[in-house]
């Protein structure tokens, strides 16, 4: 049993071998994994090594890509009023994602997206950190990072009583998956190595998204209006959970790798680690 920080090192030596074989042009990692799996600690820590080495290296965070509130609003009156609500596939600004990953293996200045979760909304642009471009490695972190659509069947009934009372007729569910379907591969596909933290199970994502909450509490500025109480938290997170079930049941069939996470998120197996450091 690892603990995730320190089972960076397990991430870090395959990107490693990965850069070595392929130095001729930047690497795209991908890193999934469900809301307060862990991913955004372990691409910092990724970042910090690979750059403390000469290792030119940038972050790029799905949750950044997010449409701002106002474009959200302008969806849920034109599709579905869920979309009012961040999260799934249609609700991020794909070619904005495209554009970014593009740029960041090209020379030149790149400004990254922020998005203020505490406001519930994106940054003034003014804001965004800017980066030297080309990257030698880029960290694509998210919690739908090369999700792949479901089959047809599979949308038919709802998964929890947020679908069954708001989504009946399946309009939500439906135009995320063709979301998914398109755009949303096209953003994926650049992705070189995919590393998916596996949940124990969905049920501790509640958990997990609770103290992320706190965390955002404490660090937020007083009044800030995107904070949610525990009732709120449980409704947001079915907006999750039908994407993430089914990322559970179908990436670790096609991920590179596959950290298996406990409920404290320490790694307890790495089913395809290769010649990875044993768990112990």
């Amino acid at each position: 049993m690892i603990k995730l920080p320190e089972a960076a090192e397990l991430v870090a030596s395959f990107v490693r071998r990965r850069l070595a074989r392929f130095p001729q042009r930047p690497q795209l990692v991908g890193l999934c994994g469900a809301q307060g799996s862990g991913k955004t600690t372990l691409a910092a820590v990724l970042a910090a090594r690979f750059n403390q080495a000469g290792c030119r290296t940038v972050v790029l965070s799905l949750d950044d890509l997010y449409l701002g509130a106002a474009e959200r609003r302008l969806l849920a009156r034109e599709v579905h009023p869920m979309f009012a609500v961040r999260g799934v596939p249609g609700t991020h600004d794909v070619d904005l994602g495209t554009s970014l990953i593009e740029r960041l293996q090209r020379p030149g200045s790149v400004r990254l997206p922020q998005f203020d979760k505490a406001t519930d909304d994106r940054a003034p642009e003014s804001t965004w950190p800017v980066v030297e471009a080309p990257a030698d490695l880029i960290l694509f972190e998210g919690w739908c990072v090369s999700a792949r659509p479901q089959q047809a069947a599979e949308l038919t009934k709802p998964i929890n009583a947020l679908e069954a009372t708001r989504d009946s007729a399946g309009v939500w569910r439906g135009y995320v998956n063709e979301a998914l379907t398109g755009p949303y591969q096209r953003l994926f596909a650049p992705i070189d190595l995919l590393v998916f933290l596996a949940a124990p199970s969905f049920e501790i994502v509640r958990q997990w998204r609770g103290q992320q909450e706190d965390d955002l509490r404490k660090r937020s500025r007083v009044g800030a209006t995107g904070l949610m109480n525990p009732e709120q938290i449980d409704a947001f997170i079915q907006h999750y959970e039908r994407l993430t079930r089914h990322i559970l049941a179908e990436m670790p069939s096609y991920a590179d790798h596959v950290l298996c996470l406990d409920e404290s998120r320490n790694v307890v197996a790495a089913p395809n680690g290769g010649d990875w450091p044993a768990l112990t």
